[in-house]
């Protein structure tokens, strides 16, 4: 069984809301592309520390997370994102993590 990686857009959803209201130019909305694995063992959008940095994503929350490892850590929860796949779309929390991880798409986006 191989891995599957999805091509994703991320915005901040803060930024579209104020472009939609005429106060940000649609230049001026923070978003990146990112190449995400496919997790269906994880429920959230996860992220890492740069692309919340570079997306001004604030945090809302903190939460509980097992790793693969089996170990709990507490993640920080930043938002809102709006996460673009080809013609799809939804807006999410997304869970960070530390340094450089590999983001991963889970099952909530995903659907």
């Amino acid at each position: 069984m191989g891995l599957i990686y999805a091509d994703l857009e991320l915005f901040n959803s803060d930024d579209l809301a104020l472009q939609r209201r005429d106060y940000l130019q649609s230049d001026q909305v923070r978003h990146i592309p990112i190449k995400a694995l496919v997790d269906s063992g994880a429920y959230m959008l996860a992220i890492n520390e740069d692309i919340a940095i570079q997306l001004g994503l604030p945090k809302l929350d903190e939460q509980l997370a097992e790793m693969a490892d089996v170990r709990r850590i507490k993640l920080d929860m930043v938002g809102p994102v709006d996460v673009r796949f080809v013609n799809r779309a939804t807006t999410v929390q997304a869970m960070v993590l530390p340094g450089d991880t590999e983001p991963l798409l889970g099952v909530i986006p995903l659907e």
